[in-house]
């Protein structure tokens, strides 16, 4: 009976880690999306295309492109996506799978209670962990000198579509 729940506990560890995988098949790469308060009070949206020398080059909402100089930047809000549902299942596949083979040298409900009350526990803290990396990234750029702007521009090219934009 052990070594049947074993398999079990085995098998539901790969599909899981199969199905919570994104990263598995090929996409697209994406620029971080972009919120640009500008100086006059307008604000522009969209995905960042690339970082030149002097502006950002964003993809618009509409699916046009929109060059934004530096020098008109106010605020730049660079948009994350929640990872708190992949924090929990991943913490819950953790701490679940933990508890189970913990207990499973005891017996059947051992390895069941280990997996609840340690599936449980990785639940909380995945969660509380996707969440914190989901936050949103707020730069304030209006009053800086050049070289933390040059610096900033660095950091941003990282997150653009096209990198090494010359």
């Amino acid at each position: 009976m052990q070594a049947k729940g074993q398999k079990f506990i085995a098998l539901f560890l790969v599909f899981s880690l199969l199905a919570l995988s994104g990263n598995l098949f090929a996409k697209e790469r994406r620029g971080a999306k972009l919120i640009i308060a500008k100086k006059d009070a307008q604000k522009v949206e969209g995905e960042l295309i690339t970082v030149k020398p002097n502006s950002l080059l964003l993809l618009n909402t509409e699916g046009k492109d929109v060059s934004i100089d530096v020098a008109d930047i106010k605020v730049i809000r660079i948009v994350k996506k929640s990872k708190v549902l992949q924090g929990i299942g991943l913490g819950l596949l953790v701490g679940g799978g933990t508890g189970a083979l913990m207990g499973a040298g005891r017996d059947y409900g051992g390895a069941l209670m280990g997996g609840i009350f340690l599936g449980a526990i990785g639940l909380l803290v995945g969660g509380t962990l996707g969440f914190a990396s989901g936050i949103d990234n707020t730069i304030q750029i209006e009053g800086m000198s050049e070289l933390e702007i040059k610096e900033i521009l660095k950091k941003l090219r990282k997150k653009a579509r096209i990198r090494d934009y010359r």
